[in-house]
C-alpha cells in the first residue's frame, strides 16, 4: 500500500487478515467443522467465533479502552461508554462459507460519535482488501474506487440479499423484487451484503437493497460507498439505515432512481410530532418481533443523523490531507 494509513485503519488491517487467516485454513476441511443453528437459516461455526475473537483481541490490545458491537458476542468486549465502538462481522456470508461456496469476507468498522470513520472488508479466498477512512477515499488492495458513471436504471446491474429467516416478510420482498427487476437490466444475489456493498464503491453493481441486514453487515462498507461517491441510505433516501434494518445504495442518479421504486415498502419507524408514540408505515403489521424491537428502540453507538441523505464532498487525495 503506497499511501500513509491511519494508525486506527491499520491495525483494523491486521485484525482482518488474521481473521482471514483463520477462515482460509478451515475452509480446506468445511466439512469437519461444527455448525450451531442460531436460528432458522442462520447458523454460526467455530470459524466465526475463532475469527471473532482474535479480531477483538488484536483491537482491544492496541485500543484497550475502545468499546465493541460484534455480531456473535454483541457488547460483551471492550468498554462499555467509549465514544470509539468497533463494529464486527468475522465472518459474513457463513451460508456461503459452510458450503463451500467463495463468496464471504470479514467486515469491520469504526464509529466515534456515532460517525463511521475507518473501515475495512477483507475478501480471504481473494485477497481482495478494502479499505477507507472518512475523508481520504476508499481503496480496494492500491486502487482508488469510484462508483459507477451508469445514470439510467435500465442499463444497471443491482446487488440484493433474498430474506431466509423465518418470520421474514417474503410477499414484500418478491413486490419490490419484481419491480426493481424490470426496471434494470440484471439482478444478482452472492450472499455476503459487506462485499455486495463493497461492489457497489467499486462499480461493478450500479446499486444494491436489502432487507433485515444488522448494523455489522453494512458498517464498513457504508463508508466505503459515500468515499467513491455513492449514496447509502433507508428505502425513502434518509441516512438513517444502519438500525433500520433496510439499506438501498448506489451511484448517485441511480440511487435516486431505487429510492423511488423502493420508497413505498419502507418499513423504517419514525417519530410522532410532539414526543408522541412512534407511528409505522403503512405495512407495520408484517414487522417481526426481532425487526419492531430495533426499529424502536434507541439505537446505540452509530445511528446516522435522520437527515436526508447528501453527497458527501469529494475526498480528499491520500497524502494531501
Amino acid at each position: 500500500m503506497s499511501q500513509a494509513l491511519h494508525p486506527m485503519l491499520n491495525v483494523a488491517i491486521i485484525a482482518a487478515r488474521k481473521a482471514g487467516s483463520i477462515i482460509n485454513r478451515a475452509s480446506l476441511d468445511v466439512d469437519t467443522l461444527k455448525v450451531t443453528t442460531k436460528s432458522t437459516n442462520d447458523f454460526v461455526t467455530e470459524v466465526d467465533q475463532r475469527a471473532e475473537e482474535v479480531i477483538i483481541e488484536t483491537l482491544l490490545t492496541a485500543y484497550p479502552g475502545h468499546g465493541i458491537l460484534a455480531e456473535e458476542s454483541g457488547r460483551t468486549h471492550g468498554a462499555k461508554n467509549s465514544e470509539y465502538v468497533w463494529i464486527i462481522d468475522p465472518l459474513d456470508g457463513t451460508t456461503n462459507f459452510i458450503h463451500g461456496l467463495p463468496f464471504y469476507a470479514v467486515s469491520i468498522a469504526l464509529a466515534f460519535r456515532d460517525q463511521i470513520q475507518q473501515a475495512v472488508v477483507y475478501d480471504p479466498t481473494r485477497n481482495d482488501l478494502f479499505y477507507a477512512s472518512k475523508g481520504r477515499g476508499a481503496f480496494l488492495n492500491d486502487k482508488r474506487l469510484r462508483v459507477s458513471k451508469r445514470t439510467r436504471m435500465s442499463d444497471s446491474l443491482i446487488g440484493t440479499g433474498f430474506p431466509f429467516r423465518k418470520g421474514d416478510n417474503f410477499k414484500r420482498y418478491v413486490a419490490m423484487f419484481e419491480e426493481v427487476m424490470q426496471a434494470c437490466a440484471g439482478v444478482r444475489r452472492p450472499g455476503a451484503a459487506a462485499l455486495d456493498l463493497c461492489y457497489v464503491a467499486a462499480g461493478y453493481y450500479d446499486g444494491f437493497f436489502e432487507t433485515g441486514l444488522n448494523p455489522w453487515d453494512i458498517a464498513a462498507a457504508s463508508l466505503m460507498i459515500t468515499e467513491a461517491g455513492g449514496l447509502i441510505g433507508n428505502f425513502t433516501g434518509e441516512s438513517d439505515f444502519m438500525y433500520q434494518r433496510e439499506v438501498v445504495a448506489g451511484s448517485p442518479k441511480i440511487y435516486g432512481q431505487l429510492v423511488t421504486i423502493l420508497a413505498p415498502y419502507t418499513r423504517v419507524i419514525k417519530e410522532g410530532k410532539d414526543g408522541a408514540a412512534p407511528q409505522a408505515p403503512h405495512d407495520a403489521a408484517a414487522l417481526t418481533p426481532e425487526d419492531a424491537l430495533i426499529a424502536t428502540q434507541a439505537a446505540p453507538a452509530v445511528e446516522a443523523p435522520k437527515r436526508q441523505a447528501v453527497r458527501i464532498r469529494k475526498a480528499d487525495l491520500p497524502g494531501k490531507s
